[in-house]
């Protein structure tokens, strides 16, 4: 029977394998934080993205309408499926609308401005923490001249006539 002696004299352990251990554990608690940090910067990016079309599309949506009425259906319409492109369908939607020169959204020459506001909610976060899920705040702006020269009632073939 032979017995190993450890380096340093009795009663010191044998460390050898405690590298690894110690690796390991590090590894984890230094990975997962960083994977769900990577998970929400991207969950931000992506409703970022999503709410900068759904401003575009709303200011060309609204811009183009015949009346205000309409352009706030046709812009609601259209930023609702900028964002469901990215697939965040369920996200609350916040419009407004303003114009210079002010109430005459109408006239040629017109400039629209729509501001669009929404939020994602970060992943992984159940909401038995309390206060609901944690959510991120996320607005666009998009600035929309209308065309000094517009058509006016009938449409395009009424020049033809």
């Amino acid at each position: 029977m032979t017995t190993r002696r450890t380096p340093g004299g009795p009663g010191r352990r044998d460390e050898r394998g405690t590298v690894l251990v110690e690796l390991v554990w590090l590894g984890i608690l230094l990975l997962v934080p960083l994977v769900y940090v990577m998970l929400s910067v991207f969950e931000v990016q992506r409703g970022a993205f999503a709410v900068s079309a759904a401003a575009r599309a709303a200011g060309r949506a609204y811009a183009v309408a015949d009346t205000d009425a309409a352009g706030e259906r046709a812009a609601r319409a259209a930023a609702l499926q900028a964002l469901a492109d990215q697939r965040l369908d369920g996200a609350d939607l916040r419009l407004r609308f303003s114009c210079a020169p002010a109430d005459r959204c109408r006239e040629p020459g017109a400039v629209i401005t729509v501001v669009v506001e929404s939020s994602v909610q970060l992943p992984l976060v159940p909401d038995a923490l309390g206060g609901g899920a944690p959510r991120f705040a996320l607005d666009a702006t998009h600035t929309v001249p209308r065309g000094r020269f517009n058509v006016v009632g009938g449409g395009a073939g009424a020049a033809e006539e």
